[in-house]
């Protein structure tokens, strides 16, 4: 009840707003367990797929989401569950990864719609990251539903870094034919076939997406990214020292 509430009250003013276009909606089973396998641009992203999709899917989001005190934390709470997401505990990183994998096969033994995002974070620079394995392979294999790829286009162009008003343009939704990997079913413990699971579905991404791919996690070019950025300021910080001069 809640979760159409509030697809009506966000869902329908972002489709007369933004008008998304969407290509492949045929490839979305009317009923069933599936999971949707999608990059990650934009904090929108969570909001642009579901507004675009019939059925409801449910992604996993951060403890904290749900945990903040105050009247504040209670209405960010009550909005994230609204719009289909499940509070996953991110202090540890393998108790993270096993409840967001336990919290994906509930989603799909309701026989529903579950959404991840197997790069683990935004991208930072609008390219493909490498997909992590642990979840999505391994929740794809434990439950033996169809993986479904799916390219967000240009949302990131949305509300871009230090930008308050969102701008309006038209994002994109790619969504690819089912992948079955009944093949590998059984070996979700063997990480060179989680490996070759995720990647295969990191190439439909990028065929979908046109996205450049890069062969590393996106949380390391976060932090090579913040440290470049670090040594700049530092390197700033001592040319504009008083009596510092360029030789």
């Amino acid at each position: 009840m809640l979760y159409g509430t509030m697809k009506v009250a966000i869902g329908g003013p972002l489709k007369v707003a933004f008008r998304p276009w969407v290509e492949g909606l045929e490839n979305i089973p009317a009923e069933g367990a599936a999971i949707l396998a999608s990059n990650h641009l934009s904090f929108s992203d969570s909001f642009f797929l579901p507004a675009v999709l019939d059925r409801k899917v449910t992604f996993i989001a951060k403890a904290e989401y749900f945990t903040t005190p105050g009247v504040k934390g209670r209405l960010t709470a009550a909005f994230f569950k609204g719009v289909g997401q499940l509070p996953v505990d991110r202090s540890g990183a393998r108790g993270a990864g096993e409840a967001a994998i336990r919290s994906g096969l509930d989603v799909l033994e309701r026989g529903e719609l579950f959404g991840i995002y197997p790069e683990g974070t935004r991208s930072p620079d609008g390219r493909l990251y490498r997909g992590k394995p642990g979840g999505l392979a391994r929740v794809a294999l434990a439950s033996g539903a169809p993986v479904i790829p799916v390219a967000m286009i240009d949302t990131e162009k949305i509300q871009p870094p230090g930008k308050v008003m969102p701008k309006l343009m038209r994002p994109g939704i790619r969504i690819g034919e089912p992948l079955d990997f009944s093949r590998y079913q059984g070996m979700e413990h063997d990480r060179f076939v989680l490996r070759a699971v995720t990647d295969e579905v990191m190439y439909e991404i990028m065929k979908l997406s046109g996205q450049e791919y890069v062969d590393i996690y996106a949380t390391a070019a976060k932090r090579r990214i913040s440290e470049a950025a670090k040594a700049e300021r530092a390197a700033k910080a001592e040319k504009d020292k008083p009596g510092t001069s360029a030789s």
